[in-house]
């Protein structure tokens, strides 16, 4: 192996001498020179419990793509390969690498160090064994200079099973904690949450099961003769009655010696500087210390996407020993403030719940994150970034990181910060009841402490949230437990949400609200003992709100909460995301691939029952047209259902009816996938914009004109996330299904529409409004409607509003879109023709990566231009022999 040092190397004095005699420590003169590190990443050898397999491996990796990349397994994700492949996790491995470190046995103190081990591992050094693990979310490291040899030495790592570790310990647990295992359709293990593991490796309802092994993090190798900054992590914390900016900075040190330093923080743009002198202890501590920030300079806000820019300076932290730089540090710091609003509404009962960035209430818009890969070391900076971007793209300001994956890597907070993404983060416990015998709550601890240290400097992050369902899954006895135990396993929630993780995050981090679940009711739920009686109780907190039977246009079937923090349809991807990991058998909604994909219980009968409400299912002869048919159609409703929920939820937001509403968040499930499957998803496995994705542009803009219908009526609501009041009017204009132009166009008058709210500007009887209309009905015209000011300005997309299912429109022809392609100096631009209204137009360039400006979107023109965003490098000629363009009537025969 070829490693290299990451510092200069000068040999100290005698420590046990300098110390006696002069009370100081080696002469060193810079901060690096007084300590060394070695990367032990890169090429290790991994073999299984009885070796007849033994291959290189990569570090940071785990077994599955070591044996994928050295070709003893196909890709895991092809077919029905996380079933043919549950061999490698029922086994034991080991990692083994031999290193030479002559250089840093002249330090004082060598730290083994693995930032990820997962999960359940014994490691040894030189053949003594050093400790164990059992917690993939921890840090780990191991004082080994007494143990390193100046030739060659042997690092192993070996590895059990999760699978038969998680069912060990509940073997050894005195009581049941539900659930044992998952449902039969997710094809998963069980007993996953004996184990401080990704919960969804063992499966899921949007993903497989591949319960990983291996060192999913970087090892290495510090040595030091002073001391080793651990961690640096900053607060900003506002003094309103001062109206004066602080930094708590915290050290986290593990000192060789007990010595006495000059520590000098300073955030130079801002003239603000503090030293002070610190006695550091030997062994492993963490100090604080405070910087005022002068108040003699302006100090610039991190803000969300679409309220403000997300500025950063440069906190320098500096340690002397002497005169001698002993420890030297930069990083970024943020301010911002953040609040969780719960009290009373007027008009309803409850409380509300809203969040207050820099004392400003935000609308949350957004969705949720799950892992991005069942094998973490496959996910790239780049794949990161792009689906980050997307969200942002896409009017995002929002993104809970859920609880049953992983906490993220410091660069998914890094662009979340960059971006202005605010970050909701789950502690990692979903759908389940845990255990709470002593050695699992000390490694929980460990966890806690050391991911909160790890992510609390970013801005982004605006809530900790320790658990998902859990609270819901207690309250309405998911589990069926017995009446009579119901007390064991509240005081067993409470023990590991409250009097645990609740604690260490309040002590870590004051800057910051916390909830002990979500869906909750919040502070009533703590009134209620910590598990409220009804949980998805719209007066409080948040809700998760699924319903796949009810109709999902029909905006009465959804509840007017205080924050929908999940709600979703599924859909299928495109067929080239499915083509890599399918073969021509497979491509049927009826074939054994599609049912296996589906890992929700009636799930691919589910998006076919609610697309049949709307919809005429495709009946093409041919199989493989139809079943790329039928993919479109489950994006279409999911795209439909989820615009419809979320539009029902902005305009929800200044209103309370019936006692309920101040809707301030709308955070969809999900956006990404882990594999190519139908989900809950935006986007596809890869990247691909799924239809609901294009959908959500327009739906989370910070101007929207909402339309919708009841008891005959039209409404059309102006929403506002902007900080200032605007006029505006709506304009709606009518089309029949049968002719491209226009029947007629209404203007409502202007209204004001106050900054960060939601106003009706338009409301009219359908009936008269389409007896003003010539020879309009429900079933032979649809409306489009936009949003403009006194001067004409358009602001917002311009919205459309069917007065009846597609179905049953009269009048409704197939289009014949033709499409060229062409490339001038800003990019690739295809301009369509059409010869009808058409709904549900959507380009698709197959496995060319991008994505068009618009796509899934109604026209009634008969030409318009759409860019594409090409990811990569292409062409014209390529774009054009892979575009294809479907719309809604293109999927039926003829004579439909």
């Amino acid at each position: 192996m070829n490693y290299a040092y990451m510092a200069l190397v000068r040999t100290p004095f005698c420590w046990g001498l300098l110390w006696l005699v002069f009370g100081a420590l080696p002469a060193v003169s810079t901060a690096g020179e007084q300590r060394l590190e070695l990367s032990l990443n890169g090429k290790w050898r991994l073999s299984n419990s009885n070796r007849s397999l033994v291959l290189p491996a990569e570090v940071p990796g785990c077994v599955h793509t070591a044996l994928q990349r050295q070709q003893y397994i196909q890709d895991p994700y092809f077919r029905f390969n996380d079933l043919l492949y549950q061999w490698i996790t029922h086994d034991n491995w080991t990692y083994m690498t031999t290193f030479t470190v002559s250089p840093m046995r002249v330090k004082q103190k060598v730290l083994l160090i693995f930032d990820g081990v997962d999960t359940v591992a014994s490691i040894s050094l030189n053949g003594i064994v050093l400790g164990k693990t059992d917690n993939m979310f921890r840090r780990y490291d191991f004082s080994v200079r007494e143990l390193l040899n100046d030739g060659e030495n042997v690092l192993e790592v070996s590895f059990l099973s999760p699978v038969l570790y998680a069912s060990e310990q509940r073997a050894r647990s005195s009581y049941t904690v539900p659930p044992e295992c998952p449902p039969d359709v997710q094809k998963g293990e069980c007993h996953v949450n004996f184990i401080r593991k990704e919960q969804s490796s063992f499966s899921w309802d949007w993903g497989p099961s591949f319960p990983t092994m291996g060192l999913w993090k970087g090892v290495r190798l510090e040595a030091f003769d002073i001391l080793q900054l651990i961690q640096l992590s900053c607060l900003p914390l506002y003094n309103h009655s001062w109206s004066q900016w602080r930094l708590q900075v915290e050290l986290l040190v593990d000192a060789v010696q007990t010595f006495s330093s000059k520590i000098e923080l300073s955030v130079s743009e801002l003239n603000s500087k503090q030293t002070s002198q610190m006695k550091f202890l030997q062994g492993k501590f963490n100090y604080s210390f405070t910087v005022n920030i002068s108040q003699n300079r302006e100090v610039k806000l991190w803000w969300p996407s679409g309220h403000g820019d997300q500025p950063f300076y440069l906190l320098t932290v500096r340690g002397f020993l002497g005169k001698f730089l002993v420890l030297h540090k930069e990083s970024k710091v943020f301010f911002r403030t953040v609040e969780l609003v719960q009290e009373p509404v007027v008009g309803s009962p409850g409380l509300s719940f809203y969040f207050r960035i820099n004392s400003r209430p935000v609308f949350l818009k957004g969705s949720n994150w799950i892992p991005a890969h069942s094998f973490q070391d496959r996910v790239t900076p780049a794949s990161l970034r792009n689906l980050l971007q997307s969200a942002v793209d896409a009017n995002m300001n929002a993104l809970r990181v859920w609880g049953g994956g992983v906490y993220e890597q410091d660069l998914f907070y890094d662009i979340c910060d960059e971006l202005g993404i605010m970050v909701w983060q789950d502690f990692m416990f979903a759908c389940a009841m845990y255990p709470t015998e002593d050695d699992f709550i000390q490694t929980v601890r460990e966890e806690v402490a050391q991911q909160v240290q790890r992510l609390k400097s970013h801005p982004s992050i605006i809530i900790w949230s320790a658990n998902n369902e859990n609270e819901a899954a207690l309250a309405t006895n998911w589990f069926n437990i017995p009446a009579s135990l119901q007390p064991t396993y509240i005081k067993d929630y409470v023990t590991l949400y409250v009097n645990n993780i609740r604690q260490i995050v309040q002590e870590e981090d004051p800057s910051r609200p916390f909830l002990v679940s979500s869906p909750t009711n919040g502070a009533e739920s703590e009134q209620e003992g910590w598990v409220a009686a009804n949980p998805y109780d719209p007066h409080y907190g948040d809700v998760h709100f699924y319903s796949y039977v009810l109709d999902c246009w029909d905006w009465k079937t959804f509840p007017r909460t205080r924050f929908a923090s999940e709600y979703g349809f599924q859909s299928w991807p495109s067929f080239s995301t499915l083509q890599p990991v399918s073969v021509q058998e497979d491509w049927s909604y009826s074939s054994d691939f599609a049912s296996h994909r589906q890992h929700h219980e009636d799930g691919n009968q589910q998006m076919l029952q609610q697309a049949a409400l709307h919809f005429i299912l495709p009946n093409s002869t041919d199989p493989l047209k139809r079943f790329t048919d039928t993919l479109y159609i489950t994006q279409v409703m999911q795209a439909e259902c989820v615009k419809t929920q979320t539009e029902f939820y902005r305009r929800s937001r200044s209103e309370i009816i019936e006692g309920k509403g101040h809707t301030m968040g709308a955070l969809y499930w999900q956006l990404n996938d882990i594999w190519q499957a139908p989900s809950w998803s935006s986007i596809e496995f890869g990247g691909k914009w799924k239809m609901l994705h294009y959908f959500a542009q327009n739906f989370f803009t910070t101007i929207l004109p909402v339309g919708f219908e009841d008891d005959g009526t039209l409404f059309i609501y102006a929403v506002s996330d902007l900080n200032h009041d605007l006029k505006l009017r709506a304009v709606v204009t009518v089309y029949s299904w049968s002719d491209l132009d226009s029947v007629c166009t209404l203007t409502s008058n202007l209204l004001l529409v106050s900054a960060s709210s939601a106003v009706a500007i338009f409301k009219q009887s359908v009936a008269a409004l389409l007896a003003g209309c010539g020879h309009c009905t429900h079933l032979t015209c649809l409306l489009t409607f936009h949003l403009q000011d006194e001067d004409g300005v358009q602001h917002g997309p311009t919205n459309h509003h069917f007065l009846c299912s597609p179905k049953d429109a009269q009048g409704i022809r197939r289009p014949n879109i033709t499409a060229k392609v062409q490339e001038d100096e800003s990019g690739f631009m295809v301009t369509l023709h059409s010869a009808a209204v058409a709904p549900f137009v959507w380009l698709d360039v197959g496995n060319i990566p991008g994505r068009f400006s618009s796509n899934g979107f109604l026209m009634v023109t008969r030409n318009t231009t759409i860019s594409f965003d090409a990811w990569r490098p292409t062409t014209v000629g390529k774009l054009s022999g892979s575009l294809t363009v479907t719309t809604l009537m293109d999927i039926y025969r003829s004579e439909t």
